[in-house]
């Protein structure tokens, strides 16, 4: 049997902060988590890093000091990690929320996209421009990006009768919290918008560099089906939006949205769907279950599909009046398992 699971482990760093436990004070109940995933590969988001001596912006040193000391005495603490990198510092991880990915098998490659495929993005500002700023007849244009990129690695798996090449594709796609536009949050408040059309205008830009994001790794999942149709792929990660909207349609390329049934082997499968209505949730946002965190898999794997799980019964909703995350120290969101017998 393969496990594969994937952990939105929440805000991972040494740093001690008001109301915000560093690793020492949450590796405890980290630890049961992972141990009870069982995982032979494990995706990981929002690991912090930390600066060594001699870091400067020019020359960036870091590791993943609090992953590494939580792995300590787990399964995963020799396994395989990939990770998140600088773009012209590879092996470097960024300063915040990178994505890691964790084998028990060594990886065959190891890669990462980040506008690859779709270019920065024009937009032009519709409350961020004073009007006493602009010249007459200007239009102030703006670039968009995602910070996030996407993790992709394949390993081969043994199943003692032949050998199975995997994709595993790890993502966190952009939150749902709006995107700041110069201008429209209070200095001095940093959760207060001075008008809605600012909050509206962050909440649309946030929008886009989410789909635009699942954009482009529907394009890398065409392009590995381009050179293998019959590819095993797996998709996982916080992909911040739920089954039937425009994120995970997106990725899937279902042929109820193509119309086009010479695609439906490049289709990608939601495990969710075999967790009961009523526990398909990985995260609670004021007393209701989201289902943000997903496992997608090609047709050639679910084929070997067994069973799948969400570990959310001891989650908390981190969203109500003084739930902060000293009370909690696990994650705001569930980890989520599928399993696999690559035997059949």
């Amino acid at each position: 049997m393969l496990r594969i699971a994937t952990f939105n482990i929440e805000n991972l760093t040494f740093e001690d902060r008001k109301n915000n436990p560093g690793v020492h004070a949450r590796q405890d109940e980290l630890r049961r988590v992972l141990a009870r995933l069982r995982a032979d590969v494990l995706c990981l988001q929002e690991v912090h890093a930390e600066n060594l001596d001699g870091h400067t912006e020019d020359n960036p040193k870091r590791e993943l000091g609090a992953l590494n000391e939580l792995l300590k005495t787990t399964i995963y603490e020799n396994y395989h990690p990939y990770w998140t990198s600088l773009p012209d510092h590879e092996g470097v991880p960024r300063a915040k929320r990178n994505l890691v990915i964790l084998s028990r098998f060594p990886f065959d490659s190891c890669s990462q996209y980040r506008n690859k495929w779709i270019d920065k993005l024009m937009y032009v500002p519709v409350t961020e421009k004073k009007a006493e700023e602009a010249e007459e007849g200007e239009q102030p244009n703006a670039m968009i990006s995602w910070e996030r990129p996407i993790l992709h690695a394949t390993i081969t798996v043994d199943s003692g009768k032949q050998k199975h090449k995997l994709h595993i594709i790890n993502l966190h796609l952009k939150s749902r919290l709006p995107s700041k536009i110069k201008g429209q949050i209070d200095e001095e408040q940093w959760w207060l918008w001075r008008s809605a059309a600012g909050w509206a205008e962050g909440y649309f830009l946030s929008s886009i560099k989410r789909v635009g994001q699942a954009l482009e790794t529907r394009v890398l999942l065409d392009t590995i089906f381009d050179d293998e149709p019959d590819a095993k792929v797996l998709v996982c990660g916080d992909l911040n939006a739920e089954p039937g909207e425009v994120p995970i349609e997106a990725i899937c390329g279902r042929v109820e949205n193509t119309g086009n049934p010479a695609l439906r082997k490049r289709v990608m499968i939601a495990c969710s769907e075999m967790v009961p209505e009523s526990l398909r949730f990985t995260h609670l946002h004021h007393g209701e279950g989201n289902l943000l965190d997903h496992i997608l898999v090609s047709k050639p794997l679910l084929a070997h599909l067994c069973c799948v799980a969400i570990h959310n019964e001891g989650l908390h909703d981190e969203s109500l009046p003084f739930a902060v995350d000293m009370k909690y120290p696990e994650s705001d969101h569930a980890p989520f398992v599928a399993v696999f017998d690559l035997s059949l």
